[in-house]
């Protein structure tokens, strides 16, 4: 039968799919099960139904079913090759697409890709998030540069961002620019007949659309497509109303469009704003997930380097198993806070067997290269040696607690120049305090060595014991070259903070809260939440005092508490630091609150910028609730009119908010029951477990700055904070290398290598380090423009003989592949590690 002629000249592409959520109200075995139950439903209705189509994400899922039931797999092969189980995506899971690192979003195609390509012989080629709750800015050109030249998604709705037109072009700020298209009403539909979930699907379509794409079939806990679904799509289709109902696939629908020619707008920018309260859900899993990404990528680093210059076996298998851990808990229903409580202790111990394989693998490099390190005795001394995992200068203060047997210790560098010492309070209570804290000055890439030595020799100053605490009644003031610090007794945080150089306040008088208390009614995912920036109870100051004062730095604790919850801060300042370093650890009881950290620089004509993957972005100064990568930034202009900034940089938390006036918020704890979706209501009388409660501890530093922001510098500053140095116990040894090195080392460049200006090469970002996905033996360097400038830059690779030069266009991200052949030279790749085809 036919379709009448009075039907619509219009295409419906009927994707058939199913929504796996392989964790959310269950854990992960059930998942598991799930998704071979879903594949093997989904051959079923291939056999039943010649036309049918399947369309499948997640990568994990294939993997899970290949481990598992070998046969259904080779059946999903089959169909593959018959174009009628098209595989979309290519990411290793549907993740949650703010808040991971770049490179995170980098591995998700990488593993996802080349998995698809191996067992199924063809990549993806269109990108398809269709549950999480927003996606950031740079997801264009790590698109593309995975082979991905479309992208489809349901969230932001189109009652939370009205977009141009759907289907629409995604430009990134590189110019790169994917076909997008939002899902209409839903990604899944009911098991019976779909009529009303197309009824809603199609109200939501531009008019005059010659074609379209309406996803159907079970999701969440799987499913699929049902037989009562397909038999209502062919009567739906024969009934003529909707126009061709074409049971079809996400490429099926981008080639279509393509052969249309159609002028589609341009959207730039990121695509928000979904569940605000999965920023800051689950204070946990943030932190779990911001430590075992970076401890994986210096992993890397040093894996590589021990490899090539101590003959050890670099870890592949053992790395890619940790990284697909973490991949697997960015899906969107675990790193945002939003599933069961028991799914976190399953994402505890996969995030801490991703980092134990990471912290392992470092060891063992660090071991290796200090076994070739020459380390001359000296009679009483200790030695140290400190590493430093980023490929540039490093300067800092490190802590040391080792077994030293003297009360009394002072500090040399390998060049036999006293050190400041300074003794800082012991983790271990079995005898005096043992603990020193001392500046170091690294080489990049590299160790350097220093000596401890136990007794006042000539030339040395034993570092003083710690004096004990000191209350104070009046504002403590931190101070050194380059900063002068108030802190407030009666409120907690920084009043004052004052820059020398330039001899301009950025925080002048400040008398707003620093704790804000409020009330947060809303459900695990913050639904229709819009900012968290409302009124509040404080923190009562219950002590400020000077813990430490020396010639290595001054410490401050300020004490607090609300209820029974109790926050302690401890403000930093090292005697050469430009930045003020805060140890934050709260103790937290309270259920459906949420607390903020405020800095309220009180600027004028703010502007506010956040780190998001391989960038930055500008958002509006309104107090909305904004995710953020490692540090959000506000400029502006002081009381004085001078123009100054702040930077807020942190190593765990992703909620933030800028209010009018400059005021920077850190959501640091949320409370609300877990997995506690609207429009149910809490039952006054029911038992319910509570998201944040106990201790966490984190910390964050104060960058202020005159004139424009140091983008390069602040995103160094992250990265260090992030990924910090290492001391080593160390012995005397003979050994064929120095004991102070570099192994490799970004080059601080002014001009284009094709004689054109760029800025210096603090710009580009250097992330990774590593062995190429081939093992060839090759490695991989990646690194992106941060500050939106035409930047020249090389980086030398000493630990193997090669230099890399490139010069990166404004917010571009750059792969390159370093043969292991010395005669071969270095070629940039995109993010699947495959080399670059140049046009023509």
């Amino acid at each position: 039968m036919s379709r009448p002629q009075a039907s619509p000249s219009r295409v419906l592409h009927m994707v058939g799919n199913a929504h796996i959520d392989p964790v959310w109200l269950w854990q992960w075995p059930e998942g598991f099960q799930e998704a071979r139950a879903t594949f093997r439903s989904a051959i079923q209705r291939m056999e039943e139904y010649p036309g049918f189509v399947f369309t499948c994400d997640q990568v994990a899922l294939l993997a899970w079913v290949e481990e598992s039931d070998p046969a259904l797999f080779e059946q999903i092969r089959k169909r593959v090759a018959e174009g009628r189980w098209v595989n979309v995506g290519g990411w290793w899971v549907e993740p949650d697409c703010n808040l991971p690192t770049g490179e995170s979003f980098v591995r998700q195609g990488l593993y996802g890709q080349r998995y698809l390509r191996e067992k199924f012989g063809q990549p993806a080629t269109v990108g398809l998030n269709a549950d999480p709750f927003g996606h950031h800015a740079n997801l264009p050109q790590i698109l593309r540069k995975q082979g991905l030249s479309a992208y489809c998604f349901l969230r932001p709705g189109a009652q939370e961002a009205q977009l141009p037109g759907n289907p629409f072009w995604w430009e990134s700020a590189d110019g790169s620019r994917v076909l997008a298209y939002r899902i209409p009403h839903e990604y899944c539909s009911p098991g019976a007949d779909i009529a009303h979930h197309i009824d809603k699907a199609v109200a939501q379509l531009p008019p005059g659309l010659s074609c379209a794409m309406v996803f159907y079939g079970v999701g969440n806990h799987g499913g699929g497509p049902t037989k009562a679904n397909l038999d209502s799509v062919h009567r739906l289709d024969q009934l003529g109303s909707y126009g061709e109902l074409r049971l079809s696939s996400p490429p099926a629908y981008v080639a279509q469009v393509a052969a249309s020619g159609a002028d589609l707008p341009v959207w730039r920018g990121d695509l928000q704003h979904h569940a605000a309260g999965c920023y800051s859900a689950h204070s946990g899993i943030k932190a779990w997930m911001r430590g075992a990404e970076h401890a994986l990528m210096v992993a890397e680093r040093w894996a590589s380097v021990a490899a090539q210059v101590a003959g050890t076996r670099y870890p592949q298998e053992e790395l890619t198993h940790a990284w697909k851990l973490v991949l697997f808990n960015q899906f969107h229903d675990i790193l945002p806070g939003t599933s069961i409580e028991p799914a976190y202790d399953d994402a505890r111990d996969q995030l801490g067997e991703a980092r134990s394989i990471a912290r392992r693998t470092v060891n063992l490099a660090l071991q290796t290269l200090a076994r070739d390190a020459d380390i001359p005795f000296r009679e009483g001394s200790q030695p140290v040696l400190v590493f430093n995992p980023h490929p540039w200068p490093v300067r800092t203060d490190v802590e040391c607690e080792f077994a030293l047997s003297a009360d009394r210790a002072w500090v040399e560098d390998d060049t036999g120049t006293p050190v400041p010492a300074q003794r800082t309070r012991a983790l271990a209570t079995t005898w005096d305090p043992r603990r020193l804290v001392f500046p170091v000055e690294l080489p990049p890439l590299g160790r350097r060595l220093y000596w401890i030595h136990p007794e006042s020799l000539p030339g040395g100053s034993p570092a003083p014991a710690p004096a004990a605490p000191t209350p104070l009644a009046a504002a403590p003031v931190l101070e050194n070259a380059h900063l002068r610090v108030v802190l407030s007794v009666d409120r907690g945080g920084v009043a004052g903070l004052f820059l020398k150089e330039g001899g301009v306040f950025v925080l002048d008088g400040v008398r707003t809260p620093h704790t804000v208390v409020s009330d947060d009614p809303t459900d695990t995912w913050g639904h229709r939440v819009v900012s968290y920036t409302g009124s509040g109870a404080e923190f009562t100051v219950d002590s400020a005092s000077i813990v430490e004062d020396g010639p290595v730095r001054t410490i401050a604790r300020v004490e607090s508490s609300y209820g029974t919850s109790r926050l302690v801060e401890e403000f930093v300042l090292g005697v050469d630091a430009r930045h003020v370093e805060v140890r934050v650890t709260l103790d937290w009881h309270e259920r459906l609150k949420l607390l903020k950290l405020r800095i309220p620089t009180a600027l004028r004509e703010a502007t506010a910028t956040y780190e998001i993957p391989f960038g930055h972005l500008t958002r509006p100064v309104d107090g909305a609730e904004e995710p953020g990568q490692s540090w959000v930034d506000v400029s502006g202009t002081n009381r004085h009119h001078e123009p100054v900034g702040l930077t807020v940089v942190n190593d765990a938390k992703a909620a933030y908010d800028v209010s009018p006036g400059g005021d920077i918020g850190i959501t640091v704890a949320r409370s609300p029951v877990y997995a506690w979706h609207e429009p149910r209501q809490l039952d006054p009388d029911g038992h319910y477990s509570y998201q944040d409660q106990g201790r966490q501890r984190f910390r964050y530093l104060l960058v202020p700055y005159a004139g424009e922001r140091p983008t390069g510098q602040v995103n160094r500053l992250a990265a260090e904070l992030n990924e910090p140095v290492q001391t080593m116990y160390e012995s005397y040894h003979d050994g064929p290398r120095p004991a102070t090195t570099s192994y490799a080392a970004v080059s601080e460049v002014t001009g284009g290598s094709d004689g054109e200006s760029a800025t210096s090469s603090d710009s580009v970002v250097p992330t990774v380090l590593k062995r190429a996905e081939d093992g060839s033996g090759a490695l991989v360097v990646r690194a992106y423009e941060s500050a939106g400038t035409r930047t020249a830059w090389s980086m030398d690779l000493g630990f193997v003989g090669r230099r890399i030069e490139a010069t990166f266009e404004p917010h571009e991200i750059k792969t390159f592949l370093v043969p292991a052949e010395a005669d071969q030279p270095v070629v940039e790749t995109d993010l699947l590690e495959d080399r670059l085809v140049a046009d023509g």
